[in-house]
């Protein structure tokens, strides 16, 4: 019965993103999505709870087990923090970027002014990448790799300069399918930055 229960489920969660990223969270109807699998609202309102509810889900869906392997790039027993920082940077990209996440995250964008929607996800992605970055951030400093700093600060740092090339053109649209080549060499470059703000003190 479990597995019937989460078979069912995930074909909820399918149906929806299918029908968010067709429509946009605010033309999206409950009903739309029923019509689309074939349930009752009765079926769709006993595992989602609202529209929100579901969004959240969905979005949490499309990110969580690429978020995952990005956090295990995190390794705290690394000896080489280039590599180290490398590895996020294209686990980290390669999430982001991706077709399925750039059209979650601009479904997020549209709707995070008029409702919580734009907090829950914010809350469920890049609050969770920044004190996991952090914290992989601050052993490195205790380690001596990188000087001492505010590790959140350095963490957003990172972030920034890892997604300054085209995070322009991702807001307005005009970014196409990212290679792996370009990932690497964004990646590269933006490390080398991040080390040249943040590297160890000469002694």
């Amino acid at each position: 019965m479990r597995a019937k229960t989460e078979i069912r489920r995930q074909a909820i969660l399918d149906a929806a993103a299918e029908v968010f990223q067709e429509t946009g969270f605010e033309r999206a109807t409950m009903a739309a999505i029923c019509e689309r699998l074939g349930y009752s609202k009765a079926t769709l309102y006993n595992y989602f709870a609202s529209k929100e509810e579901l969004f959240s889900a969905v979005v949490f869906e499309a990110t969580e087990a690429e978020f995952q392997s990005t956090l295990e790039a995190l390794d705290a027993s690394f000896t080489d923090i280039t590599l180290a920082l490398e590895k996020f940077g294209r686990g980290l990209l390669t999430l982001l970027y991706s077709p399925q996440v750039q059209a979650m995250r601009r479904l997020i964008v549209s709707e995070a002014s008029r409702s919580e929607l734009g907090q829950k996800c914010y809350e469920l992605g890049p609050v969770r990448n920044e004190a996991a970055t952090a914290v992989f951030l601050q052993q490195a400093m205790d380690a001596g790799h990188l000087r001492q700093a505010d590790a959140h600060i350095a963490a957003l740092h990172l972030r920034g300069l890892l997604e300054a090339e085209w995070l322009d053109r991702f807001l307005f649209q005009t970014l196409g399918p990212v290679a792996d080549a370009q990932i690497n060499d964004t990646v590269q470059r933006a490390v080398a930055a991040f080390l040249a703000a943040y590297g160890p003190m000469p002694q």
